[in-house]
């Protein structure tokens, strides 16, 4: 269904939720413009509806307009996912003119000290602002994604009254997944049970009020089944890289002795199909027990490959996040600490802006 084109793991930020993998590619590995083209056409002929634009920030690469521009020839649908920190009149103006179906403009913060902590990045939020209000005079949908933490989910009701107020017409209120930099920062981020439930409170209130769709689903950590991540592996979802790895999902390349194809090797729809990281952990008969004989099976598809990687050291395991999995202590042990009193400073990645 859908295709997330990193185009790019350059950023001006630098956010410890990041979920990038810890070594970045370089700006000289980045597929060419001709090569995303390309790989565009093929995802359009596979059948793919959707193309979001990712990164890193998408907007450092100066040819982006011309690729919303290639994709909406195609009849994709295009979506651009941006800090807004490089949003100016003119960039939007020429991403408008090119076609650009949707925006989702993410916040760290509804405070603009923490917003700076967060992205370590100095006078961010009010770039975000101007960003939001840019998209909205443009007439393009926006989407606001706050990233949530133990450190800013009590700000749950400022966060819901910029949205309305920036006239976004949805919002994801999105736990921070603990992959790459984020794993490293758990200790900082992970919420406590009692910020849980008051946040459950406001966002059902929230809810109820209507007029703005609201998407939060209850942190991996603290879910007692995992969520089909991905909508299953090799499903329905697939991503590329900035230097063209095709991978079954944003996290993928963690997995250790997985070959993934390339796309200036293979065509997109060989690696689809054939590829032997899509058919790895494709539909059931991988599972280990009590996966195997679960009547949950083909809801959750075994939950996320990369958090049992993560966690248990093997990505076959089953996802510790489910209270029948043999390493579901690993998680007890996490929100153990998480609903402990603690400072825990934060790790911030290095810039890679080259």
């Amino acid at each position: 269904m859908s295709l997330l084109a990193e185009i790019t793991h350059r950023c001006p930020l630098s956010c410890p939720y990041c979920s990038n993998p810890l070594e970045l590619e370089r700006k000289a590995q980045e597929l060419s413009t001709e090569s995303w083209k390309r790989v565009l056409n093929e995802a359009a002929e596979l059948g793919i509806l959707q193309v979001h634009f990712s990164g890193g920030e998408p907007m450092a690469r100066p040819d982006l307009p011309e690729l919303i521009a290639h994709a909406r020839s195609l009849n994709l649908y295009t979506n651009l996912i941006t800090s807004g920190v490089l949003l100016t009149d003119e960039a939007m103006d020429i991403l408008d003119k090119a076609g650009l179906d949707h925006i989702q403009l993410s916040f760290q913060d509804s405070r603009a000290k923490e917003a700076d902590m967060m992205s370590g990045f100095t006078n961010v939020q009010p770039r975000k602002l101007e960003a939001a209000k840019r998209i909205h005079r443009a007439g393009l949908p926006l989407t606001l994604n706050f990233i949530l933490h133990r450190g800013n989910i009590e700000q749950l009701p400022d966060m819901f009254d910029l949205a309305r107020e920036l006239k976004a017409i949805r919002v994801e209120m999105a736990n921070v997944q603990y992959y790459g930099w984020a794993l490293e920062n758990r200790a900082a981020l992970l919420p406590s049970l009692p910020q849980l439930e008051a946040a459950q409170i406001i966002i059902d209130r929230e809810l109820a009020k209507g007029g703005l769709a609201i998407d939060y689903v209850t942190p991996d950590y603290y879910a007692t089944r995992p969520k089909p991540c991905m909508g299953g592996w090799g499903r329905r979802f697939l991503n590329i890289s900035p230097s063209g790895r095709v991978l079954p999902c944003h996290a993928a390349e963690t997995i250790p002795d997985l070959v993934f194809d390339n796309v200036e090797e293979k065509p997109l729809k060989e690696i689809w199909e054939n590829g032997s990281a899509f058919q790895l952990f494709r539909g059931t008969e991988w599972m280990p027990e009590p996966c195997a004989s679960c009547d949950r099976k083909e809801i959750d598809w075994g939950g996320c490959r990369c958090q049992a990687l993560a966690l248990t050291g093997k990505a076959q395991n089953t996802d510790p996040v489910c209270s029948l999995s043999p390493h579901h202590n690993i998680i007890e042990k996490a929100l153990s600490e998480a609903n402990e009193e603690q400072e825990t400073s934060l790790i911030y990645r290095r810039f890679r802006t080259s």
